[in-house]
């Protein structure tokens, strides 16, 4: 029998051009749950992300349902799309729900000063939402106006989607052609104070959250998983100040004083942003390797983050009661040239999926505090899953990620070792690690997640399975010949296909990875 560190095969020789990795996959010592709501989207008042994306109205020729795509239904719900945020984002601090519910051609407009400065008709409202989460088999989140609303406002939007009794807002919903309420189980206090939601403090906005909380009710059934909206990127104080409006933990593991109960999680937002000025963020799909290794850099920086609002958290919650949430993560490029600049479209290269695809590891690394996070946006905005132009649809090189992880949602995820060193790329005097991994269990599968961020070699994985494994590994891999390529009406050079040459012998799973790739591979873990 070979020992443990014997499994491995030597380093390779000196000849070798190829870099190798070696790991340790513990199939036998499952951690934390990865929750499937991780791979959560976004869908905002913004540019063609509701209009043109999800919604083409009664009257439209394309195949529709109640007004609602279905090609982009279609192609979500081979996601498992797990929840959808709406109404915004910086329009939900300026929605007043109640323009968007009755006939629609008696509803009120209102001008969306924050995106594109265009006319909203509000004919995509609160029916139509819930509508297209039930289509799509997801989870309502619902982000309440706290900049510009009222808590009555908030109460009553709240009342009359899941109350079932005649209380007034239920009698407004039968009216408008809803008998039974719904499920709502996330439910957000605002978005972004400190900026587009009121450019408040953390300490005036941790006393609305405090309020808003307070009233936002539970109703027969259906209860709130209240969410406070948090901080931009690092700032760490925004964090404490909102673990710190909720109470300390006692040692009994109850929460002291009145904001008990106010809100279950605590939000923060991060984009991977790597031009010079914020007007200047770069082309997304024209740049060299050194502005995607600087991308890079920036992407693997939400580990750090997520770790420091964890630290933070654990200070004043170490039974990890509270959950993290981060409701707002994605590639902010330049728009497309010739499109408005409000409507923040733009193109889907294979450089966004390898940015989603260490996100996700580092999801799953975190998956004890972070409990939900959501992609921005689903459809024709930002690092969309989904294009829409006229009748066509493109699925991108990042929607190929969520479809090849799918096998992660609700996972135990599972300790993936690095042994020895990491390759690495000196960009701008930092050391990237041009490889990432990940790995879960779940129904006797181990699906295992693998990604080369060098953009010229390949590399060699050797991963030495302790715990047991079955069968032969089924591998796909994501890849193009170029990181710039992208996916088009007439052209989708970005697909997944086999990975082929794996092998999984004696308990060591052997893969080589192309450059600029991600892959997945999967077996059975032996009983």
């Amino acid at each position: 029998m070979l020992l443990d560190d014997e499994r491995l095969a030597p380093d390779p020789t000196p000849t070798s051009t190829v870099p190798r990795v070696r790991a340790v996959l513990d199939v036998d010592l499952p951690g934390a749950a990865i929750s499937r709501h991780l791979y959560g989207h976004f869908a905002e008042h913004l540019g063609r992300c509701i209009y043109g994306g999800f919604w083409v109205g009664e009257d439209s020729d394309l195949p529709h349902e109640g007004g609602l795509r279905l090609d982009v239904v279609e192609a979500l719900r081979a996601l498992d799309i797990p929840n959808l945020r709406w109404p915004g984002g910086c329009f939900a601090d300026t929605y007043h729900w109640r323009d968007g519910i009755g006939p629609r051609e008696e509803r009120p407009a209102m001008v969306n000063s924050h995106w594109g400065d265009v006319v909203e008709d509000n004919s995509f409202g609160t029916h139509e939402f819930m509508a297209l989460c039930e289509l799509l088999g997801a989870d309502p989140y619902v982000s309440a106006n706290v900049g510009s609303g009222t808590v009555r406002e908030a109460a009553e939007w709240i009342e009359y989607l899941t109350r079932a009794d005649d209380s007034p807002m239920a009698r407004l919903r039968r009216a408008n052609g809803r008998d039974a309420p719904w499920a709502v189980p996330f439910w957000g206090l605002g978005n972004e104070p400190w900026g587009c939601g009121g450019g408040m403090g953390s300490g005036a906005y941790a006393e609305l959250a405090r309020q808003y909380g307070t009233y936002s009710l539970d109703h027969g059934d259906n209860h709130l998983y209240r969410i406070a909206a948090g901080a931009a990127d690092a700032d760490y104080r925004w964090t404490e100040v909102l673990m710190q409006n909720l109470g300390r933990y006692l040692g009994d593991g109850e929460v002291s004083g009145h904001g008990k109960n106010t809100y279950q999680a605590i939000s923060f937002h991060h984009y991977t942003i790597v031009g010079p000025t914020w007007d200047a963020k770069g082309s997304a799909t024209e740049f060299d390797d050194a502005e995607y290794y600087r991308t890079m850099v920036k992407a693997t920086e939400i580990e750090r983050i997520i770790a420091g609002h964890a630290n933070v958290m654990d200070a004043y919650d170490p039974d990890k009661r509270v959950g993290l949430v981060l409701d707002e993560w994605g590639t902010w490029f330049d728009v497309e040239p010739g499109t408005n600049p409000g409507f923040l479209f733009q193109q889907n290269t294979l450089r966004d999926a390898l940015v989603a695809s260490v996100h996700f590891d580092a999801f799953h690394r975190h998956a004890d505090r972070l409990v939900m996070a959501n992609i921005a946006q689903t459809v024709n905005v930002l690092q969309a899953m989904l294009l829409t132009d006229g009748n066509s649809l493109v699925l991108t090189p990042s929607y190929h990620v969520f479809a090849m992880n799918k096998g992660h949602h609700d996972a135990a995820s599972l300790p993936f070792t690095v042994r020895g060193t990491t390759p690495t790329a000196t960009v701008d005097g930092t050391e990237l690690p041009t490889f990432s991994a990940s790995a879960s269990t779940k129904d006797g599968q181990v699906l295992v997640s693998l990604t080369n961020l060098d953009a010229e070699r390949p590399l060699d994985v050797e991963v030495d399975v302790r715990g047991g494994a079955n069968g032969t590994p089924v591998a796909r891999v994501l890849t193009a010949p170029e990181i710039s390529a992208h996916n088009t009406a007439e052209q989708t050079p970005v697909q997944v296909r086999p990975l082929e040459g794996v092998t999984l012998h004696d308990g060591v799973l052997r893969a080589q990875l192309p450059p600029h790739s991600f892959a997945t591979v999967s077996f059975a873990a032996r009983a």
